[in-house]
């Protein structure tokens, strides 16, 4: 392998692989026993090291690998690390293991320092303490970080170690991280991953712009990047399909294991998805998602809008705290099918800072028309009080469904406007039964939402929470980002179907039906 702008020096790449076999194992039927590296950490390792510029320096400043678990990618970071605090010649080397909370950050470090305490080589050099590993001759220090991003300026990173990089849910950690290093003359971030899930994450910006560089839709030298991952189309119950993801078959996994952990998802439809990501190293949109989304996006069929002018209609409210979006969902019944009129609004500073750091089309959904700015940086409840009485002269609305966080002084203005205003608890009590009823609808292809993107979005973002009595809500808390239309869509779907029932839902007395 040959890069036109360097060349790959074997000296350097050997050097690498034989400071491997200075570390022994301390967990599991290897403990006590050299590391002897597997033919993917092999390749990895000599491609990192190997390959110099023409002034001698690394030609890899990132490297992006995504590995399904249980393929040593932790146990491999942890190494790679003391090999950067040892063998790279940096004076004042600063090597640091970062994740989303210090817990995680230390399985790495924690693996890195029984590796010190288990070679007499390295215990005569580094000093191991509990959260600290450091040569005192060369000022060079190995620490974990948590993702606190706003305490991590001052740093001076010779190397970064992310582990799980798709748990990270901002890009704090990463731009802090990544801009750092500025001072070192051939810094190396190094990501190790399990696919994700949230398509609006650092992770998956990593993920796609790594693809790119692959197949060559980029340029970047400096980007290294290695994907073990079952195909899109591929089934998740071949064997094949694992053999692509987890390259350390036979070695660190075994089939069996596999075998065993397929057969529960076959048995469990909830646990296919993860499945899928966790040993496929499939992207998923979801890990605990509510919505089939397949079955979600039988009802794209275009909304004709003119068709529903003066029908009755049932509408939810979910309002932001402050910054974020505001969701209101006109929901109405027509020939059996249920058609849903979602509106979004959200303050204009808010729109262009989640799409920088996030990476959330909220621009392009604002200027194609599915999200409306209303201004400033928080949301103009003015605005959104005349856009109602606006659509409540094209729509019979019988009544707005509105969650009371921050709506006391709205619900008066709308009621004194002549709408029919009621709070709506967000309780098990209140949630549960339409929230098990919009999924009866999706399944049963009876919901048309005219493929409206920021709610597909919305949709897929979904995750519930559930009780002992198997009660259910949609949770904002646990959800990967905003949920607030479909929220306003099962309050809707709760006040129309009450009012089909002469007040109460039928689902509170008899449940759901099966489909």
């Amino acid at each position: 392998m040959m890069r036109d702008h360097c060349e790959f020096d074997a000296d350097a790449a050997q050097f690498a692989v034989d400071f491997f076999g200075l570390l022994h194992h301390s967990k599991g039927k290897w403990s006590g026993d050299v590391f002897e590296l597997s033919e993917w950490q092999l390749f990895v390792l000599a491609n990192l090291f190997g390959f110099r510029n023409d002034d001698g320096t690394r030609t890899f400043r990132t490297a992006y690998t995504s590995v399904a678990r249980k393929n040593g990618k932790s146990t491999f970071a942890a190494g790679l690390g003391l090999l950067m605090l040892v063998g790279d010649n940096e004076g004042g080397a600063e090597v640091y293991s970062a994740a989303t909370k210090r817990d995680q950050a230390r399985i790495t470090y924690d693996e890195a320092a029984n590796m010190v305490r288990s070679s007499p080589s390295l215990s005569r050099i580094v000093r191991a303490q509990r959260n600290n590993l450091s040569i005192e001759r060369t000022f060079s220090k190995f620490e974990p970080l948590s993702a606190e991003a706003h305490q991590l300026d001052g740093l001076s990173p010779s190397c970064v170690l992310i582990d799980e990089l798709h748990a990270h849910k901002t890009r704090g950690v990463w731009d802090v991280l990544a801009t750092a290093s500025g001072a070192r003359a051939q810094p190396l971030l190094f990501a190790v991953t399990t696919a994700g899930h949230s398509r609006a994450s650092i992770c998956w910006e990593v993920e796609d712009y790594s693809r790119r560089v692959l197949d060559g839709t980029v340029d970047d030298p400096t980007w290294f990047a290695i994907m073990f991952s079952a195909d899109d189309e591929d089934d998740w119950r071949d064997e094949s399909s694992w053999l692509k993801a987890n390259p350390n078959v036979g070695v660190s996994i075994d089939t069996k294991y596999l075998s065993k952990q397929c057969k529960q998802a076959e048995e469990s439809p909830g646990r296919v998805q993860a499945f899928r990501q966790l040993h496929c190293n499939q992207w998923t949109e979801s890990s605990a998602r509510f919505f089939d989304m397949n079955k979600w996006d039988k009802g794209s069929e275009t909304v004709n809008l003119e068709d529903l002018e003066g029908l009755p209609c049932y509408a939810g409210l979910d309002l932001a705290s402050t910054t974020d979006v505001t969701a209101l969902v006109l929901l109405f019944e027509v020939d059996g099918k249920y058609v849903v009129v979602p509106h979004f609004w959200i303050p204009s500073e808010t729109a262009g800072r989640r799409q920088k750091q996030d990476r959330i089309p909220y621009q392009a959904w604002c200027e194609s028309g599915l999200i409306e700015r209303t201004g400033g940086t928080v949301c103009d409840y003015d605005l959104l009080r005349r856009r109602i009485n606006e659509l409540g002269q094209v729509y019979n609305i019988r009544e707005i469904a509105v969650d009371r966080w921050n709506a006391t002084q709205l619900v008066v203005q709308l009621g004194q406007d002549g709408f029919n205003v009621a709070f709506f608890g967000q309780g098990m009590r209140s949630m549960s039964a339409p929230t098990k009823a919009l999924e009866a609808l999706v399944l049963a292809d009876q919901l048309q939402h005219g493929g409206n993107e920021v709610l597909r979005w919305m949709a897929a973002n979904t995750v519930v929470e559930r009780d002992a009595a198997g009660n259910i809500k949609p949770s904002k808390q646990k959800s990967d980002e905003k949920i607030d239309g479909m929220v306003a869509l099962i309050m809707a779907l709760s006040r129309l179907q009450a009012d089909e029932t002469g007040g109460v839902s039928v689902y509170d007395d008899r449940g759901l039906y099966g489909l």
